[in-house]
């Protein structure tokens, strides 16, 4: 189903084609709110929260942009939203074990996606407590490049900037993360 034609039923009110929008994204928003929260419950709230969003607010949706890209946006505002709340405490106060910590270096750097096992271990924790130290539009464009594979066009049109500030924030939080876990593995 092409955009303008998911459009021209959502603005309708047309229920069913919310709860298909609703079924085709959720996934994705999930996840998306996981990446910057940490925590699935939160996740879980915060993409309700969207889509909430999404529907009181289809009517001013212009389509200047695809329907996928405003509902990450929303997600990934919701998302920063939801941190600024929680005044969280200092993110890294013991980080126990680091296994399989060449596997991160190299996909920080640019290499393949963690494996499964890599994604559940302490690891994949501290490297997304380091994602999160990060400065938000470094974080944001990593993550939805990295974590979520987006192309850096489509980070471009959910963060409302240009492709080339989006690969100099891309290589920015790479720098960043990088150093930072040298530094963990010096001690």
């Amino acid at each position: 189903m092409t955009d303008a034609t998911w459009l021209q039923r959502l603005k309708s009110g047309d229920k069913l084609a919310f709860n298909e929008l609703v079924m085709l994204y959720k996934h994705g928003v999930i996840n998306t709110c996981y990446r910057f929260l940490l925590d699935k419950e939160d996740a879980e709230d915060v993409s309700q929260e969207v889509f909430i969003e999404v529907f009181q607010s289809i009517q001013s949706f212009r389509g200047d942009a695809k329907i996928s890209t405003w509902i990450y946006r929303i997600a990934v505002s919701k998302s920063l939203d939801a941190i600024k709340k929680r005044n969280r405490k200092k993110r890294i106060s013991s980080l126990g074990k680091i296994l399989h910590i060449d596997d991160v270096v190299n996909w920080v750097a640019g290499g393949k996606q963690p494996d499964e096992d890599l994604e559940t271990s302490d690891t994949f924790s501290i490297l997304n407590k380091l994602l999160n130290q990060l400065p938000d539009n470094q974080r944001i464009a990593f993550t939805l490049s990295k974590i979520d594979g987006f192309t850096n066009q489509e980070i471009s049109e959910i963060m409302k900037t240009t492709t080339i500030a989006v690969e100099s924030l891309i290589y920015r939080a790479k720098k960043n993360v990088t150093s930072k876990l040298t530094l963990i593995l010096k001690k």
